[in-house]
C-alpha cells in the first residue's frame, strides 16, 4: 500500500508528468507480486527516483538523510511531514555504523513485503557511463532475504530537450543471496547484477567506482569501505 503523500504525487505530479513526458515502461512482470526486492536501477540523475515512483504500480522506499525527519521550526515541520508521508527510509550519512543503520531501517520494510531501490553505482554518473558497483545492494538481499530486480533507464542525465523520450525497463530478477554468501560471491554476484544493468541501459561501462562532482543523492544508502 502507499503511503497518502505518495499516493497523492503519483495522482497529480505524477499524472501530469505522465501524460508530458509518456515514459516507456517495460518488464513490470519482474516485479515479485506481494513479496520484497529490491529495486537496482544505473543513476543518471535525482530525476530517476521520481520516475521510478511514478511507473512503478507497488511503492518503493527510497532512502532520505536522517536530518530531513529531525528537522525543526515550520520549514523543518512540513519536510518531516513530507519525508515521513512519502514512506522514506533515514539514512545517517558516513560510513561504518550508519551502513549499519541503514540496513536496519531497510531490512523490516524488505521482509514485510516492500519494495526498497539501491542505486548499485552509490552515486548519480557524472557522466552518463556506468560505473563499478558496490557490494551493499547484495549484502542487503541477503540480510532481508529478497531479490535483487536490475532496472535500466534511459533519457532521464541533465542536458539536451526537457522533454525528450524516457524508457525504464526492470529486467529478471537475480536469485535471493545465500545468508552466508562469502565476499567474494559478493562481489561477483554485484558484478553480474552491474552487468545486466548495463544490458538494460545500454551506457557505457567503466571498472572503477564513480566518483560524484556532487554530495551523493539522499536515495542512496551510505556504503562501507570494504567494497573490493
Amino acid at each position: 500500500m502507499k503511503p497518502p503523500l505518495y499516493a497523492l504525487t503519483d495522482r497529480t505530479l505524477g499524472a501530469l508528468a505522465r501524460t508530458v513526458w509518456r515514459p516507456a515502461v517495460t518488464g513490470l512482470e519482474n516485479i515479485p507480486a506481494g513479496t520484497g526486492a529490491i529495486i537496482c536501477p544505473n543513476h543518471l540523475s535525482i530525476g530517476d527516483q521520481f520516475f521510478l515512483g511514478i511507473t512503478t504500480p507497488r511503492h518503493i522506499a527510497f532512502w532520505a538523510k536522517a536530518e530531513y525527519f529531525k528537522a525543526t521550526g515550520v520549514r523543518g515541520g512540513l519536510t518531516r511531514r513530507v519525508v515521513t508521508g512519502m514512506g522514506a527510509i533515514p539514512v545517517e550519512r558516513g560510513g561504518g555504523r550508519a551502513v549499519l543503520t541503514a540496513f536496519a531501517a531497510a531490512e523490516p520494510i524488505l521482509r514485510s513485503g516492500g519494495l526498497v531501490a539501491v542505486f548499485p553505482e552509490g552515486t548519480r554518473s557524472p557522466d552518463g557511463r556506468l560505473y563499478r558497483g558496490r557490494t551493499g545492494a547484495v549484502r542487503l538481499a541477503a540480510q532481508a532475504g529478497v531479490p535483487l530486480i536490475p532496472v535500466g533507464i534511459r533519457g532521464t542525465r541533465p542536458g539536451g530537450p526537457l522533454i525528450r523520450p524516457i524508457s525504464i525497463t526492470f529486467g529478471e530478477a537475480l536469485p535471493t543471496p545465500d545468508p552466508d554468501i562469502s565476499p567474494a560471491d559478493v562481489r561477483a554476484m554485484t558484478d553480474d547484477l552491474v552487468a545486466r544493468i548495463q544490458s538494460l541501459s545500454g551506457q557505457e561501462y567503466v571498472p572503477a567506482y564513480a566518483r560524484p562532482s556532487t554530495p551523493p543523492t539522499p536515495s542512496t544508502p551510505p556504503h562501507s569501505g570494504d567494497d573490493r
